[in-house]
């Protein structure tokens, strides 16, 4: 963490930017039921859409500190967001699951540079308090797309291309603020030091190609961390409203506030995080979060007929997988450098996107063949590889030096 903090308007307009970045994140998996029944499609349907995605998402999270280079992110933000825009309002109009489909890959187009380009703004300005807090602001976004979602699918006359457009009409709105203070960020000295068009650290991460960053074994194992943290969060986000209601048997409400209190807990754990991070660092509290989060999948799984323990167990993972994603990002410049870490970060996000699509495809797919409890089979299956690579990352890049 290098160079004087930029002012805390553009902290807490990144804080905005990742309520809108989690906004739709989490309500594809609560409106799944009802467009799956409206188009037609089998359960692995749903596999499809975060893989068109995060094929968008892929390509600006990869690309991020090459944009960043000819970009403020003021702007970045502005066209990110409507990209994503563009993309729900597809949703809201699209007559067939193919055209459906066909708008999922702006979604990931917007997020990905939001995601990448904020990640690596703050864990170079800020530091590990901060990115702890701007994740959790992610997950309330996260939590409150869901409720908009349910409440959307109960209204009367409502259903889900309703919840689309009120995320769409609200992330339209973020977006013309975005326009309108872009150059708040130039002036403010937004760009991370890693980027400056001027700094010594720029001739550094000149020097350090999107090539060389892949040939280093330390990136592999981190994106590895990073394809599982988000492949557990989003295989708990996307699958636990169908699993408890057309596996277990609950009701729309109360499954909705189920998943609602999931993303709730993950945003309390991420504010707790920032007060705890800096005294116990993040390397001990990845470690616990990720046995905790093993933990909470086991006891949901192990838990069929009895909602309260379930329930439990994915609250439970939702505060213990929190403090994982931004606690692996703020150590990525000290493990990797900050050159590396400018391209290192978006190669990171993309690990995360691709985990996010496709594990809960995969669970998809099980479902298929043997019903929706194998989407708990899968999170306890993510979580404990979780485990086994955190653990991996503290001896090859912390024990090992």
């Amino acid at each position: 963490m290098t160079g004087a903090r930029p002012p805390l308007g553009l902290l807490i307009t990144a804080y905005v930017a990742f309520i809108g970045l989690g906004l739709p994140d989490a309500v594809t998996g609560v409106a799944w039921p009802s467009i799956r029944e409206d188009f037609g499609q089998g359960q692995s349907g749903l596999g499809l859409i975060l893989f068109a995605s995060a094929a968008g998402y892929l390509l600006s999270s990869a690309l991020a500190g090459t944009l960043l280079q000819r970009l403020s992110i003021g702007l970045l933000l502005s066209l990110s967001t409507a990209a994503v825009v563009t993309g729900l309002a597809g949703w809201v109009m699209a007559p067939s699951f193919v055209l459906l489909l066909a708008c999922a890959p702006l979604l990931g187009l917007g997020g990905g540079a939001i995601d990448a380009a904020l990640n690596l703004f703050v864990a170079t300005r800020f530091g590990p308090r901060q990115l702890n807090w701007l994740h959790a602001f992610y997950g309330l976004g996260a939590a409150l797309g869901p409720l908009l979602m349910t409440a959307a699918l109960t209204a009367p006359g409502g259903g889900w291309r309703l919840g689309i457009g009120v995320i769409a009409f609200l992330l339209a709105s973020l977006a013309l603020f975005y326009a309108v203070t872009r150059r708040a960020w130039d002036a403010g000295g937004s760009r991370p030091p890693a980027l400056a068009r001027d700094a010594e650290a720029a001739a550094a991460a000149r020097r350090v190609t999107l090539g060389g960053t892949l040939r280093q074994a330390r990136v592999w194992l981190q994106i590895a961390a990073f394809f599982l943290i988000a492949g557990l969060e989003a295989t708990a986000g996307q699958w636990s409203f169908a699993l408890q209601t057309e596996g277990r048997g609950l009701g729309t409400t109360a499954a909705g506030m189920l998943v609602g209190g999931f993303w709730a807990a993950f945003t309390a754990g991420r504010v707790a995080a920032g007060f705890v991070v800096e005294r116990i660092g993040s390397v001990r509290l990845t470690r616990i979060g990720a046995l905790l989060a093993a933990g909470g999948a086991l006891l949901q799984a192990l838990a069929p007929g009895a909602p309260v323990l379930a329930g439990a167990g994915l609250v439970l993972m939702g505060v213990s997988v929190a403090p994982l994603f931004p606690g692996l990002m703020a150590e990525t410049p000290r493990r990797l450098g900050a050159a590396t870490a400018a391209h290192a970060v978006g190669f990171q996000v993309s690990g995360a996107i691709l985990g996010a699509a496709a594990l809960p495809a995969l669970a998809g797919l099980a479902i298929d063949h043997v019903g929706l409890e194998a989407a708990a089979w899968a999170m306890v299956v993510a979580s404990l590889a979780l485990v086994g690579i955190n653990e991996a990352l503290v001896r090859v890049l912390d024990r090992a030096g």
